[in-house]
């Protein structure tokens, strides 16, 4: 069975530090003069599913801002409501009148995983929300201590078979991207590893660093300022094309795993949202991600712009519930 994994639970995202200072968790955004069109006359509220200072926060703050300079006198409110692991702000939106006033970033987790691993969910992904548009990418790293003595994927997988007892793996939580792409390498390497959860990428960092665990694929946001310090490997890059910003690193697939795993950020609005008024929001949206300055910001980051049509999005959600599902049957992984 071929694995091609690309998730994006909540820790994953919302444990990166490295992300420039976030805005007030929830207030209203400057504006500046530019012609208004059929964009709603109410404020607009913009739901985060993760605390201020996140990957998602970050990224709702540049559209939300862009989107107001382009209808003034339109507030569009960042509202962040954190909680089970992106599902309290992706329950939020789903339960909102579905008349463009609000929306929400969401994720890979509340969207199309989370249904796998949680025994019940408040909200029904297929029914009660409507699917906008892709937003952005971020590849993970595969990444060991320098002192584990392994150069490669292959290196590392005959050490894993040696001794399978001896490799634990740090994540960023149970059901995490970090966690579940792991698994699925553990799955494809036929070697069963020690997970240990941590509550974030620089918990896990640190652990890596000082060989507390042997591995992890992590955020490559949070990987990237070690690099070239001696103390960790990148050993390769879990998504399908080799990161633009690790041009030099392979990715699993290339190394002999057939994993592909890459954190992404989708734009949702809830369920019943006319067709049109959808229509209308991608459109919105697909210009604040190709606006220079958003991309420039969100390449800081580490983060690429991924905008798609609504059907793309609704597809690529259906099919990540199916290819997870199998995941976590096969690895046994609970969570609720």
């Amino acid at each position: 069975m071929r694995l091609t994994i690309a998730l994006t639970a909540a820790a994953a995202l919302a444990a990166i530090t490295t992300a420039a200072p976030a805005q007030q968790a929830e207030k209203i955004l400057p504006t500046s003069p530019s012609p208004t069109s059929t964009w709603p006359t109410k404020p607009v509220k913009l739901i985060v599913p993760f605390a201020a200072g996140s990957s998602p926060d970050i990224i709702g703050r540049l559209i939300a801002e862009d989107i107001q300079n382009r209808h003034p006198g339109v507030p569009v409110i960042v509202d962040n409501k954190a909680g089970a692991g992106g599902n309290t702000g992706t329950d939020a939106v789903a339960k909102a009148a579905p008349d463009g006033t609000t929306i929400g970033i969401s994720l890979g987790g509340p969207l199309a995983i989370n249904v796998n691993l949680f025994s019940k969910l408040p909200y029904d992904p297929e029914k009660d929300l409507s699917p906008v548009t892709m937003l952005t990418t971020l590849p993970s790293a595969l990444v060991v201590p320098a002192s584990l003595g392994v150069s490669t994927v292959a290196e590392f997988v005959a050490l894993l078979k040696k001794d399978p007892s001896k490799i634990a793996y740090g994540s960023i939580g149970a059901g995490s991207l970090s966690h579940l792409t792991m698994e699925a390498i553990g799955l494809k390497a036929g070697a069963k590893m020690v997970h240990v959860p941590f509550g974030g990428s620089p918990q896990a960092m640190t652990a890596l660093i000082r060989g507390d665990v042997q591995v992890g694929c992590l955020p490559a946001v949070a990987v990237a300022p070690f690099i070239g310090e001696g103390n960790i490997k990148v050993l390769a890059v879990s998504t399908a094309k080799r990161s633009p910003y690790l041009p030099d690193v392979p990715t699993l697939k290339e190394s002999g795993i057939d994993v592909e795993s890459d954190a992404w950020n989708a734009l949702i609005a809830p369920g019943g949202t006319p067709p049109e008024l959808v229509a209308q929001i991608n459109a919105e949206v697909r210009k604040a991600l190709d606006n220079p300055s958003v991309k420039e910001k969100l390449r800081t980051q580490l983060i690429d712009p991924a905008p798609s049509t609504p059907e793309e999005l609704r597809a690529r959600i259906a099919a990540e519930k199916k290819l997870w599902g199998e995941v976590i049957k096969a690895a046994d992984i609970k969570v609720n």
